[in-house]
Parts: structure tokens; C-alpha cells; sequence
């Protein structure tokens, strides 16, 4: 539909009626849109494609923001309708937020394991960073992401009410800081193999929700 500077919207926020989260609101000459996705700047390409996607193929009326340090889609939305968005829904589906907080936990382990407990205090650091970065609900103090590092996603503990774009953003910067801090992508096969604890359903709704999102191809074997 459009692509947009920062100078051309006005970015604002407004509470959910029955979650309380804060939901980033974009303004354009009179419309609103809500956050769907966010690209670091480097995924330019990623970005555009994600963007005309939902445009061209799917019918979506969204906009593709860019700015300095990010690229975003954002999809139209009526301020009466909060419970939907171009996703179907506020938040992501929970065994989806389950799935991810498997993959950190690997990925955390994984570095604790091969690089030691400096590198893991390091790592636990950069991701704080990231979900303060990116205003991620439950995971505001050094407390609440030392938890989700290493609670049970899967033993009935209650996940994060998360978007699927913190899911995006989250699964990003993983894979992001894992080539970093291993300085190749073996950690994604391990990543992936903690996800046989999941019931092989949720598992494959999972992994579908993973290869149709703009990451798939990251965070793939092939």
C-alpha cells in the first residue's frame, strides 16, 4: 500500500482493553495501523517482500515503515476492533511462545555449555537488552529474563501474553547474536532438536508457522 519515512506518521500507544498491553499504533493521514512485523536493518529485502506479500498476494492494506535502524509492517486496523489484526489475533498462540522460549533456552544452554558462564552472563545480557530494545511484556527486569531462560515452557508455567511480532523480533535477534557468539549457525540444528519435547502436533503447527514467516528460511536445516 505505502511505503513511509518516520517523518511521514505519527507512532503512539494505547492500552488493550482486556490484556492492559501496550499496543504501538501507527497514524497516516487519518488511518491507523497496527504493528505486524519488525526487520533490522540489514533485511531490507526481507522486509519488502514480507510487505508485498501481504499486499499483492494475501489483499492486506499495510504499510512498510523505514527508518534508520529498522524496517516494520504495519497492517490497517480500526481502533474499535483491537482483537483483530492482520494475524487473526492480539496475542500469538501460547504453544507458538512455547516453541521460542524452547529455542532461547537452547541457544542459552548451548553457549553455557561450549563457551562457558561468562559468555552465557554475556548472552543473558544481549537478550535482556533486546527485550527491553523492544518493549517485550513480562520480560521488563533482569529477574523476569533470568526466568524465562530457565523455567519450563512446557511444564504448565504460564508463558508471556507475546505478538507474534516479539515473536519474530525475538527469534531475529537470536539467531542473530547464536552466529555471533558461535560465529557460524551450528546452533541452529540444536535450536531445532529441543523442539521433539513438544507434542508432535503442536511441534508441526510450529514448525508450519516457522517456514511461512519471514524467518523460515533462517532458522532452517535445508
Amino acid at each position: 500500500m505505502f511505503i513511509l519515512k518516520r517523518q511521514d506518521v505519527e507512532i503512539t500507544g494505547i492500552q488493550h482493553p482486556k490484556t492492559g498491553q501496550q499496543i504501538p499504533i501507527l497514524n497516516y493521514q487519518g488511518q491507523t495501523f497496527r504493528l505486524i512485523n519488525v526487520f533490522s536493518a540489514q533485511q531490507a529485502d526481507e522486509a519488502r517482500a514480507f510487505w508485498r506479500d501481504l499486499t499483492d498476494n494475501r489483499g492486506k492494506a499495510c504499510v512498510l515503515l523505514e527508518e534508520t535502524d529498522r524496517y516494520s509492517v504495519w497492517g490497517k486496523i480500526r481502533l474499535d476492533q483491537l482483537t483483530e489484526d492482520a494475524h487473526g489475533g492480539v496475542a500469538a498462540a501460547p504453544l507458538y511462545t512455547q516453541a521460542c522460549l524452547l529455542m532461547l533456552q537452547a541457544v542459552f544452554f548451548d553457549i553455557e555449555d561450549l563457551l562457558g558462564n561468562r559468555q552465557a552472563s554475556s548472552f543473558e545480557k544481549d537478550i535482556a537488552e533486546t527485550f527491553k530494545k523492544w518493549r517485550f511484556p513480562q520480560a521488563e527486569s533482569p529477574d523476569a529474563v533470568n526466568q524465562l531462560l530457565n523455567m519450563d515452557p512446557l511444564g504448565g508455567a504460564q508463558v508471556p501474553s507475546w505478538q507474534e511480532h516479539h515473536l519474530n523480533t525475538l527469534l531475529q535477534e537470536l539467531y542473530r547474536l547464536g552466529k555471533a557468539y558461535f560465529g557460524n549457525t551450528s546452533f541452529v540444528e540444536r535450536a531445532l532438536d529441543i523442539l521433539e519435547d513438544m507434542p508432535s502436533g503442536e511441534r508441526k503447527q510450529f514448525r508450519d508457522w516457522l517456514g511461512q514467516s519471514p524467518l523460515g528460511e533462517m532458522w532452517s536445516l535445508s
